[in-house]
């Protein structure tokens, strides 16, 4: 069963979180609680990938200090979103009670409920109304909720205002071609010297799927279409992946982004070695940090993403919290759940982290947006984006396009050859 890809969202990608690891009581239920039904109080895990800010695990001790009976303990899962899914899989098929809460990449819901590892949650216990529309999809599966949107992503162009402001060049490229000129003008500039013109995330992992997905959606092309069949076998698409190809090929993007996933490219960008850079808002709080950390700090600036004649469009990203099915402590679970969804946790959230809310009253509370002033480009990118395919087999199409997308920026394949076979093979995984 798959969900109708909405126009409007792409993981996210990533949300990280520290602290100490380590797994519950590793013992094994074979009892699953009945639809709807939550119950159960005491401690709790809370399942994620690592905390890049420490934020997280601030808010677990709030958490714990109000509720001395139900204590809630972070389990750190690798950096990258693959390796996080391997370990929730693997988790859930042993049925075991280790874990509690799930931090899901968005498209991992369909998955997670098909085979019913995650409980379902009453959609009267949650208020979906305050989030942004677009995320609330993300956590449906067959009209019935199975998580809640915690964090959400829409890719942005991080860029070096104070180099392009040398050359004169007053706004951020809204085109391909408006980007590589201003590298091309750039080349001259003895502080841009030896730093690549541009790069995403393009090692062989979900990174390079969103980025796939964007550069194709920036071209006026598209992976699914809106009722999720495949379209990814036209002009518009090849046009999409030849930009990534062609920026390799002509050396715009260098060849040390063919290994980069969100955080080789973001330690690459604060490090000055990159002019501009598809990257999700995360990245804004610690790029800005004057703790030494960063080179960048203050010379940089946020603007949508170019496309091949005007603005691009981002894929969606983020998280949502769900609920395993095979966990105690339920009831818990949920309460907890509201608390790291609510609006209060969320704002604090953000001004820690920069990472991207689903409270859609956030976007529009002026003393965020004046600390945040992509705030608005953010939102727009959201609310715009474009859905990666929302299916159960969602491993194995991402995958599919990995492999495609991978083959032709290593110039392995052409991107008609990639194409046309990556048609045929999602044909056969993505099932009305």
């Amino acid at each position: 069963m798959r969900r109708i890809p909405m126009a409007g969202l792409a993981a996210g990608l990533a949300l990280a979180l520290a602290a100490c690891g380590g797994g519950g009581s590793g013992s094994k239920t074979t009892a699953q609680p009945k639809s709807g039904e939550l119950s159960g109080r005491g401690p709790i895990t809370f399942v994620t990938g690592k905390d890049l800010s420490g934020n997280v695990q601030k808010q677990v001790d709030t958490w714990n200090s109000q509720h001395p009976t139900e204590q809630a303990r972070i389990i750190e899962l690798p950096e990258d979103a693959d390796s996080q899914r391997q370990q929730m899989v693997q988790n859930a098929q042993t049925k075991s009670d280790a874990y509690t809460i799930l931090n899901l990449d968005v498209v991992w819901t369909d998955e997670f409920a098909a085979n019913r590892w995650v409980a379902e949650i009453p959609k009267s216990q949650i208020d979906l109304s305050k989030f942004l529309a677009p995320t609330v999809s993300t956590g449906q599966y067959r009209d019935k909720l199975y998580a809640v949107p915690s964090a959400s992503d829409g890719g942005l162009l991080y860029y070096r205002k104070d180099l392009l402001d040398k050359v004169g060049i007053k706004a951020a490229p809204k085109t391909w071609a408006e980007m590589f000129a201003a590298c091309d003008k750039l080349k001259a500039v003895p502080e841009a010297k030896g730093a690549g013109c541009y790069a995403g995330q393009f090692d062989k992992y979900e990174g390079l799927t969103v980025n796939a997905s964007e550069a194709i959606g920036g071209a006026g092309g598209s992976v699914v279409d809106a009722s999720g069949k495949p379209t990814v076998n036209t002009p518009q698409a090849k046009q999409g992946l030849d930009f990534l190809a062609n920026g390799f090929k002509k050396g715009y993007i260098p060849k040390e982004a063919l290994t980069y996933k969100e955080e080789e490219g973001r330690r690459a960008f604060q490090a000055g070695k990159l002019i501009f850079q598809r990257q999700w808002p995360y990245q804004y709080a610690l790029a800005e940090k004057t703790d030494g950390s960063s080179k960048v700090a203050g010379k940089f600036a946020v603007a949508p993403l170019p496309g091949l004649t005007g603005p691009g469009a981002s894929t969606l990203g983020g998280h949502d919290l769900a609920i395993s099915a095979f966990a105690k402590n339920q009831a818990t679970a949920l309460d907890f759940i509201k608390y790291i969804t609510g609006e209060e946790a969320q704002k604090a959230n953000l001004l820690a982290t920069s990472q991207a809310p689903t409270v859609a009253s956030l976007y529009d509370d002026p003393a965020l947006v004046k600390k945040f002033p992509y705030l608005p480009t953010l939102k727009a990118s959201i609310l715009n984006a474009k859905a990666r395919p929302l299916v159960v087999k969602y491993n194995d199409v991402t995958t599919a396009i990995q492999e495609a997308a991978y083959s032709v920026i290593t110039g392995k394949q052409t991107s008609d050859q990639a194409l046309t076979e990556l048609q045929t093979k999602l044909g056969t995984l993505i099932q009305p």
